[in-house]
């Protein structure tokens, strides 16, 4: 799939696709029912199926003090849209300058000149260009003026809830694992790249692999039992999320103690997939009380894996 970083890294020969806009942040069952929609249109119009997103995403501009912790970044919706088939993701850099832009700007001048859309699938609750002028009749009207079509994304349904980013998020806060797998259509899972950190778990008796989490706010935190996915292969182990309060830990990250383990992996990009959370973290008075409790931790993900 071609990633285009930025409207300025858009070519001639870019011109012409069938386009979404959106977050589309965990890449739901609802988005993969929109993404569908846009491969099919794309085939029938023989051009490529696109889906345009913006970094940072608006409301990490506007208010990121209360900005909604992402359910993945841009490097797991890459992985996840080209899996469904689409063939051009393109990476717009959402900053005052563009924000500040009118919706006719926006529709003239990217929409039309440089990427020369033949259709549009976007949401009727969609809002853009300056003080949020632009929205979907808007849209509607400069299709028939321009000459590409618009067609607004159906609400998808789950057991009477429609799926949302939202409520994903909220069923993780809730530590309804199964909730949010059945939106997402898949288990909930964090990806990163392991880095050395202080070895503290080494010393305590529990070496872990750790992984920085590159967001604001994770949607998650605690200790959960894990699947972790290396390559091909799979393990089974304990991971904590959060900030290591014990250890004056000054970000999130993610330490995951995988059982039976002894391979170097540093550097190696991991899968680790939440089965199911074991406690909230919390703050012990010594590492002598640490090491007891993530003893029990791993004695209890051990019984977990094994029933």
């Amino acid at each position: 799939m071609q990633l285009v970083r930025g409207i300025h890294n858009i070519k001639a020969t870019d011109h012409g696709c069938v386009l979404t806009i959106g977050n589309f942040d965990g890449v739901h069952l609802g988005h993969r029912r929109v993404i569908s929609a846009l491969v099919e249109k794309a085939k029938a119009l023989s051009c490529p199926s696109a889906v345009m997103v913006f970094e940072p995403q608006p409301q990490e501009l506007f208010s990121p003090e209360t900005a909604p912790a992402r359910l993945t970044r841009l490097r797991d919706k890459y992985a996840l849209l080209e899996e469904l088939g689409v063939e051009r993701l393109i990476c717009v850099n959402f900053n005052k300058a563009f924000a500040s832009q009118s919706a006719d700007h926006f529709v003239e001048q990217l929409l039309v000149n440089k990427l020369g859309i033949k259709h549009l699938i976007i949401g009727d609750d969609f809002r853009f260009g300056k003080n949020r002028a632009g929205d979907f009749a808007m849209l509607s009207r400069a299709g028939q003026e321009h000459g590409f079509g618009v067609s607004d994304t159906a609400s998808f349904k789950l057991e009477d809830c429609r799926i949302s980013s939202t409520e994903i998020r909220q069923a993780l806060e809730q530590d309804n694992l199964a909730t949010a797998a059945s939106m997402l259509g898949r288990p909930y899972s964090i990806h990163g790249r392991v880095f050395h950190g202080d070895k503290r778990g080494r010393e305590l008796g529990f070496p872990t692999a750790n992984v920085k989490l590159k967001r604001r706010v994770s949607p998650v935190s605690g200790v959960y039992v894990v699947q972790v996915h290396i390559g091909g292969d799979k393990f089974y182990g304990v991971a904590n999320i959060g900030a290591r309060p014990t250890v004056a830990g000054l970000r999130q990250q993610l330490e995951v103690h995988i059982f039976d383990f002894n391979q170097e992996i540093y550097g190696e990009a991991i899968e680790v997939e939440l089965l199911e959370k074991i406690r909230q973290e919390k703050k012990f008075s010594s590492l002598a009380e640490l090491t007891a409790q993530i003893e029990r931790d791993a004695e209890q993900a051990r019984r977990y894996v094994n029933n």
